[in-house]
Order: structure tokens, then C-alpha cells, then sequence
């Protein structure tokens, strides 16, 4: 049974691929400051993408994109504040998405992503 920060890493991952194939660029992946750590941030097109990656085991908790809440969302704002003072990476279009992955055991993982997930 893998750790939390092993699950966690391993959805990334997932994540990464999953975006790469949809076409999207990762420009960089758990970026941190002092708030905290974006998952993933990419380029999809003239659009700069700051994403949140959530994996589950499963689905007693809701299914994984649920996780976002409100209060995520205001600190993932205040992160991406950070991250584009700390880069000279330029977008006309910011966007939030949220990758849920669900690890299924012996069957492959559920992907959900939820573009412009919100503002």
C-alpha cells in the first residue's frame, strides 16, 4: 500500500502525462513558495494553466475533484500571484483546472479534468 505522498506523486505524475497528451505544455510541476505548492502549471495554447492535481483510492470521500473547496481555491489564486511574480511567463488567458484521479485497483486509473474548474 503506498504512502499519501506516494499516491499523491504517483496521480501527478498521471496528471502530467494525461495533460501532455491533451496537448498541453507543463512549464513546471510542484512549484513552491511560503503559501504552499501548485501541482502543475502549464501552457494550453495563449492560456496559462495553474492546476490541482487531488488523487483518491477510491470514492468514500467524494470523488476527487470535489476536494477543491473554496478555501483552496483562494489560497491556488494567491499562489499563482506568486508564481507569475517569480517567472517571466506571460499569458493574455489565466485559467484553474482540478485533475482528479481515482487509482483503481487492477484496472487503470480514472482521469477527470475539469478545465476553468473555477475562477
Amino acid at each position: 500500500m503506498p504512502t499519501r505522498n506516494e499516491l499523491g506523486s504517483h496521480g501527478e505524475s498521471l496528471a502530467a502525462a494525461y495533460l501532455t497528451s491533451a496537448g498541453l505544455r507543463v512549464l513546471d510541476r510542484n512549484w513552491r513558495c511560503r503559501e504552499g505548492e501548485l501541482d502543475i502549471v502549464a501552457r494550453d495554447g495563449d492560456a496559462l494553466v495553474f492546476c490541482e492535481v487531488k488523487t483518491r483510492r477510491g470514492l468514500g470521500f467524494g470523488d476527487p475533484v470535489e476536494a477543491v473547496t473554496p478555501v483552496k481555491q483562494r489560497r491556488l489564486r494567491t499562489l499563482a500571484q506568486r508564481w507569475l511574480a517569480a517567472h517571466d511567463e506571460h499569458a493574455p488567458e489565466l485559467r484553474f483546472d482540478v485533475v482528479g484521479v481515482l487509482v483503481r485497483p487492477s484496472r487503470p486509473a480514472l482521469v477527470t479534468h475539469l478545465r476553468a474548474a473555477f475562477l
